[in-house]
């Protein structure tokens, strides 16, 4: 199964990044590619969320439920049903010396063989350009509430 790994550093505490990736309502309003996502359902440790992106301008839809590790500030997320037959991976906030390196991975598979014959390149592509939209979003966002609130760049008890 095709699989994306990226990652970037974020000059911004971990405990901040990882509040702003669980926050996935606010994707929209920070991530171009992002047209929607919608709150279906929210526990202590889980959301389930409808997402509607796009991809070359194409709409692609899902169900989605991320569970959040808030004391390894993790995020694992997984496609419950949509547009593709399998969209999994993590969110991972760590310690780096300038910042904090967040680190996403996709496992995908858009469930038509022939096609990711024809176009597998052009897909694992538009699948890691999406992620490193996200990731640089992400960036610009935390960054900037850090500058907006200094105090924000300060370390949170037990976290970087």
């Amino acid at each position: 199964m095709p699989y994306v790994a990226t990652s970037i550093v974020i000059d911004a505490p971990a405990a901040l990044i990882y509040e702003l990736a669980k926050d996935q309502e606010r994707f929209p309003q920070f991530m171009p590619d992002v047209e929607s996502v919608t709150l279906v359902e929210r526990h202590a440790d889980r959301v389930l969320t409808r997402w509607k992106t796009l991809i070359e301008d194409a709409p692609i839809e899902w169900l989605e439920e991320d569970r959040f590790d808030d004391a390894a500030l993790r995020i694992d997320y997984k496609l419950l049903e949509g547009d593709l037959d399998t969209f999994e991976g993590a969110w991972t906030f760590t310690a780096d010396p300038g910042g904090t390196l967040v680190a996403l991975d996709v496992t995908y598979d858009f469930g038509v063989p022939t096609l990711a014959e024809l176009i597998g390149p052009t897909l694992e592509k538009k699948v890691r350009e999406n992620a490193e939209m996200m990731l640089a979003a992400l960036k610009r966002e935390a960054e900037s509430q850090t500058r907006s609130r200094p105090s924000l760049a300060a370390p949170l008890s037990g976290t970087s």
